[in-house]
Formats: C-alpha cells, sequence, structure tokens
C-alpha cells in the first residue's frame, strides 16, 4: 500500500467514525430513555463518553497495535486538557464563580490508578475490571455529590441529542445504535489499517504516532465545536466536561479495551506520556481551585501538549 492510498483509507475511515459516533449517541440516548432511564442519569453516565477513542482504541489493540489504544486515552486526554482547554484559554481567559472542590481529584485519582496498574508493563483483563469499577464508583460518587448541590450537565454531542430531544421508538433506536458501532467499527479498521501503513513508510512507532497525530486527527471534530463559541467569548468547555471525559478515557475506555485484549505498556509511556497527562491534569485543577484561567495559564498549557506532541518523535 503506497502512501496515497494509505491516507486515502484513513481519511474515508475517519469520516465514517466522525459520522456515525453522533448517530451512534444518537442510538444509545434513545434506547437509554426507551428502557426508562432518565435525562440526569443519561447525563452522568454519559458525562466524558468518548465512542470515537474507544471504539478506534480497541481495535488497534486487536490489530496488535497498543500505542493506538495508549494514544486514544492519554493523547485524547492531553488534547482535551491541554491543547483545547489551553487554546480556549487564550482566546477567552475563563472565570468560574465556583469550583466543585470535592470532584477535583477525580480525574487525577482515575490517572493514577491507571499508571499504578501499568506500573509492571501490563493493562491486563483483571486490570480492566479495576479500571471498570473504578468508573462506576466514580459514578456513584458523582450521585451523591449531585445531591449536595454539584450541578451535572450533559455536553458535547451528549447535550445536542439530549436537547435536539427527538424520541424515536425503543427499536428504532436500538437499531441505529447496531448500525452505527458497525460501521464505526468499519471505519476504524480502514483508519488504523491506513496508519499502519503510514508508520511503516515514516518510520514512527505505534505509541508516538498513537499518542500524537493519530488522536489529534480523532478529536478534530471536538476542537472544531469548541473553538467557534470561545471567538464568540462563550466558551462551551468547562472543567466538569473535562474531567469527565478523562474519568471515562482512563477507567471507561481503558477498562473495557483491556478486559477485551490486555494492553502492553511501553516504558516511554510510564515515564514520559503519563507523567504529562497527570501534569497537565494538576495544573487545571489548580487554575479551577483560583476560580480562573487566564491567557498566560492558556499559554503554558499549549506548551505542554507541545512538548507531549514532540517528544516521542525528538526521541526516535
Amino acid at each position: 500500500m503506497d502512501l496515497t492510498l494509505a491516507a486515502g483509507i484513513l481519511v474515508v475511515g475517519l469520516g465514517l467514525v466522525f459520522y456515525f459516533s453522533e448517530e451512534l449517541l444518537k442510538g444509545a440516548v434513545g434506547t437509554s430513555l426507551g428502557i426508562g432511564i432518565t435525562t440526569f442519569m443519561i447525563s452522568v453516565v454519559f458525562i466524558g463518553f468518548d465512542p470515537d477513542n474507544l471504539i478506534i482504541g480497541t481495535v488497534g489493540s486487536l490489530r496488535g497495535i497498543p500505542g493506538i489504544a495508549l494514544g486514544s486515552i492519554m493523547g485524547a486526554t492531553m488534547v482535551i486538557i491541554s491543547l483545547g482547554f489551553g487554546i480556549t484559554a487564550l482566546i477567552c481567559p475563563m472565570q468560574f464563580q465556583s469550583a466543585p472542590k470535592r470532584a477535583l481529584a477525580v480525574p487525577i485519582l482515575a490517572e493514577v490508578l491507571f499508571g499504578l496498574l501499568g506500573f509492571d508493563g501490563w493493562i491486563s483483563r483483571t486490570d480492566g475490571s479495576v479500571l471498570l469499577l473504578g468508573f462506576v464508583l466514580s459514578i456513584i460518587y458523582l450521585l451523591r455529590l449531585s445531591k449536595r448541590g454539584l450541578d451535572i450537565k450533559a455536553a458535547g454531542d451528549v447535550k445536542d441529542v439530549l436537547e435536539e430531544g427527538v424520541r424515536m421508538p425503543r427499536w428504532e433506536s436500538f437499531s441505529l445504535l447496531i448500525i452505527s458501532l458497525a460501521a464505526m467499527i468499519i471505519g476504524s479498521i480502514m483508519l488504523v489499517a491506513g496508519s499502519k501503513t503510514l508508520m511503516e513508510i515514516f518510520h514512527v512507532s505505534g505509541t508516538v504516532f498513537g499518542m500524537t497525530a493519530l488522536s489529534l486527527l480523532i478529536s478534530l471534530e471536538d476542537l472544531a465545536r469548541d473553538l467557534p463559541a470561545a471567538w464568540k467569548g462563550k466558551p462551551d468547555i468547562s472543567y466538569g466536561n473535562v474531567s469527565g471525559s478523562i474519568v471515562a478515557l482512563f477507567l471507561f475506555n481503558g477498562g473495557v479495551m483491556a478486559s477485551i485484549k490486555p494492553i502492553p505498556v511501553d516504558p516511554e509511556v510510564m515515564s514520559f506520556y503519563l507523567p504529562l497527562c497527570i501534569i497537565a491534569t494538576c495544573v487545571v485543577t489548580i487554575f479551577m481551585m483560583r476560580r480562573k484561567v487566564p491567557r498566560l495559564g492558556g499559554v503554558f498549557l499549549i506548551a505542554l501538549y507541545l512538548l507531549f506532541f514532540a517528544g516521542g518523535y525528538l526521541e526516535v
């Protein structure tokens, strides 16, 4: 497979993933509503749900490229919390009336738990079960905080689906869910196949490619949605959204992927990529404790992402 064909397959696969990810959410939300789950519970459970990274990461792992699986977690986290949050603050410095201090430690704990489980070089199926348990406990904790006044709202595509208020018959929602899932799997297989050829052509490891180029490509749609609002001075981003995304990526996505197939963890993941994720999360947490993210803070977060992106290539 030559460069042009590989790039074309990657783009087509990415297009399928982008298009059907929202359809999958419509099917998942519609099915949930159809069986009696409230919109509030959907907002909590789906607060950081990211089917794009979950399915692409799973396919990458099954195809023997664990770097794509890990990149769909850590690379995506850095795009969200460092690049996306940083650019938003640079364009429109953010201030918050209140910060959910009791929830600030949850994403950091999720990242630390992932690191502890992967310290032996593997995220095993048992580790995957522990991550999923951690996700369930996190949801229970958020529910308890919500009863004490923590405002939990859906964000991103989930928010859009709920606001559309389109109610489909249960069978139609479930059919849409299955069809979209199948289409996303096909798109992910194409995307991973194209990525594998590009990695071979440019002599880039799966870990570096998954952490940087691929995770950035997968997140382009989210950045394209958030940045126009920031330009207008109304950033559609909050720490709750970011926190929920981190918890979902590390605990739910990581748990599901490891439960399907154990994920080997390269030393560079533990020595470079994961520590930078934790540092970026801690930096944003400090900003949130001060209830504001200034432009200078945005510059610092962007610099952290650039270091994350360039670091692997510099080692190569």
